[in-house]
């Protein structure tokens, strides 16, 4: 069994209305990762993870890569300890 952890994560460039949520909310389920992911008010993606360490960073060269029709600039990490605080993996606001 791997180490579970918390990623705080911000991702810059075009990243809003190029469905980026959507696709980081598939490949943070398709890889059992639980938190949320949201738009905000500066134009970046913000993503609270959890689970192992090794498929969140799975979940971040997936980020960097981005969804089709966006353009990351720029993501960046900062590591929390594991809660446990969540369910599932959803879009928020």
């Amino acid at each position: 069994m791997g180490t579970k952890t918390r990623a705080h994560i911000f991702v810059s460039g075009l990243v809003q209305g190029v469905f980026f949520r959507d696709h980081t909310s598939r490949w943070a389920s398709s890889l059992g990762i639980r938190g949320w992911v949201k738009n905000c008010m500066d134009g970046r993606v913000e993503v609270l993870a959890e689970g192992e360490k090794t498929n969140i960073d799975d979940l971040i060269s997936r980020l960097q890569q981005g969804s089709p029709m966006s353009d990351v600039e720029d993501v960046s990490v900062e590591w929390k300890e594991y809660t446990g605080e969540f369910e599932n993996f959803r879009i928020t606001w």
